[in-house]
């Protein structure tokens, strides 16, 4: 077994020594994938375990860790991946795999705190969730009780532990704010469960990220739980209206009954929601349990940043109503922890309606550029010209901008111009544009074009459309938009297309 003993009283790094080596697991899921980069950025070197490295090919960050395949339950691969590891991060859990899966989780964490162990680790950092006070563990749900034992597992490992228990975090692609997402923008009245009365303590992911990275440089002689939380107390309901009233939704109406069971909740939940069910029903389950901070113990070993890193706020964790712009907002920049990701599963994010169009065009990518900017001269563009027509009536009845053409001269195009019903969000001369809609519709709507080379003297067109359903009005809006999209879509591609060619198939 190694000896922690000569470690001396800090974990921390010297001036002078390596930046630590950190080992992630569960590094392609939703907490892990934005971990990361921040444990990057704060100067250390990461490894990543993984069972399929093909999950982390799309990561930003993916040459700059090392990889190894494995599995937490298999203690050769976890020993492997854990030589000359100083900080090792679990964050994997057999949530949504079915029945046993409370073994399972069982036998991954006593393989892990005992290779951590035995590789000479000098600290384990675990993301659990928060558990209720007063109540037996027994008498849990089994997916607080098994984060609570799994906890407890990693304390006991001989490995000095930090076990951050969290409850709601709010964030796209977290499952409960997806849960939270979903419901709200669903459903103008609700008819819930009891546990919509149930009080919690949220926390922004964000806060999350900034507290795992800090809990890497904790004291040698720190081996115990901390509760984390936002500055928000808040009921299940009163989250709901507020989510309504920071994404500019109407007041949603709540009716709590009595006769809805975990599993009729459950059920409930899966028929509203994208959220996969074997995933919302131990979510649910653990719902109707008050989760609040009993203690803030973690601020006096991982304070603020003064300068607002990571967190952007000097004075404390992030408020509810501030966390939930930063995961509803989108195309802006730098990004945040709470954006969504290209990894996330398919159902975090929203409902965002995308269309992509992809056309080989027959003419130079300048040909083509010029047919993108014909849009200014009021050229003939769109598919289907009486449906667009009547749409620009509409809005002009309604008092939008219409269908008029905001420029017609020759000069190139620029931000803030005004093309029929778009304004230009953003332009790169002979590559992309990006349109922004100025309809009154319920929710943003994008579309963005692209100039490539196909490697052959030929060009590449690409189209990119968004609309970002807001309310049950934007999903109807995007229901119906999706009905008749691909053919306004696709048509708009051709004519674009077809117009560089003729262009290009002109002597001289």
């Amino acid at each position: 077994m190694a000896d922690h003993r000569n470690l001396g009283p800090s974990s921390q790094s010297s001036p002078s020594s390596p930046p630590p080596c950190c080992l992630v697991t569960g590094a392609s899921g939703y907490i892990g994938s934005r971990l990361v980069p921040e444990l990057l950025a704060a100067g250390h070197t990461v490894r990543c375990l993984v069972r399929s490295p093909d999950k982390l090919r799309r990561q930003p960050w993916a040459e700059r860790v090392g990889q190894v395949r494995g599995d937490v339950l298999d203690a050769r691969s976890v020993r492997a991946a854990m030589e000359g590891v100083d900080v090792a991060y679990y964050l994997v859990h057999s949530l949504g795999t079915g029945r046993g899966f409370e073994e399972t989780d069982r036998r991954a964490a006593r393989n892990f705190g005992e290779q951590a162990r035995a590789a000479g680790v000098r600290r384990i950092v675990y993301l659990g969730g928060l558990t209720p006070s007063g109540v037996p563990e027994r008498d849990l749900s089994p997916h607080l009780r098994s984060r609570a034992e799994v906890g407890r597992m990693l304390l006991a490992s001989g490995v000095p532990t930090a076990v951050l228990r969290a409850g709601v975090i709010i964030g796209s692609g977290s499952a409960s704010f997806e849960m939270l997402r979903h419901l709200t923008e669903r459903l103008p009245v609700m008819v819930t469960p009891r546990w919509v009365r149930t009080r919690t303590q949220p926390i922004a992911v964000r806060d999350v990220l900034r507290l795992l990275v800090g809990c890497a440089g904790l004291p040698y002689e720190v081996n115990r739980g901390f509760d984390i939380g936002g500055p928000d107390v808040v009921t299940y309901r009163d989250m709901m209206r507020r989510y309504a009233a920071v994404a500019r939704l109407p007041r949603r109406l709540v009716i709590p009954v009595p006769v809805l069971t975990p599993r009729l909740s459950s059920l409930w939940v899966g028929l509203v929601t994208p959220v996969p069910g074997a995933l919302a029903r131990p979510l649910v389950e653990s719902l109707r349990y008050e989760v609040v901070c009993r203690e803030g113990d973690i601020a006096r070993h991982v304070p603020m940043p003064s300068d607002g890193a990571l967190n952007g706020s000097p004075d404390g964790p992030l408020p509810l109503d501030q966390a939930l712009r930063l995961a509803l907002r989108s195309h802006t920049a730098p990004p945040e922890p709470s954006d969504p990701l290209p990894t996330d599963p398919p159902w975090a994010g929203g409902s965002r309606r995308v269309d992509h169009r992809e056309r080989v065009v027959d003419a130079a990518p300048e040909e083509l550029w010029q047919a993108v900017e014909g849009i200014a001269r009021g050229e003939r563009w769109q598919s289907l010209p009486p449906a667009w027509a009547l749409r620009g009536w509409l809005d002009t009845v309604v008092g939008g901008v219409g269908l008029h053409l905001g420029r017609r001269e020759t000069a190139p195009l620029r931000t803030g111009d005004r093309l029929r019903f778009w304004r230009v969000e953003e332009v790169e001369p002979r590559q992309r544009l990006r349109l922004r809609s100025e309809l009154p519709l319920p929710g943003p709507a994008w579309l963005e074009i692209s100039v490539g080379e196909d490697g052959a003297g030929g060009a590449v067109y690409r189209q990119h459309a968004v609309f970002e359903p807001h309310g049950l009005t934007g999903r109807l809006c995007g229901w119906g938009g999706a009905a008749c999209g691909g053919l306004v879509f696709d048509g708009m591609a051709r004519n674009v297309a077809a117009r560089a060619e003729a262009h290009a198939a002109v002597p001289g």
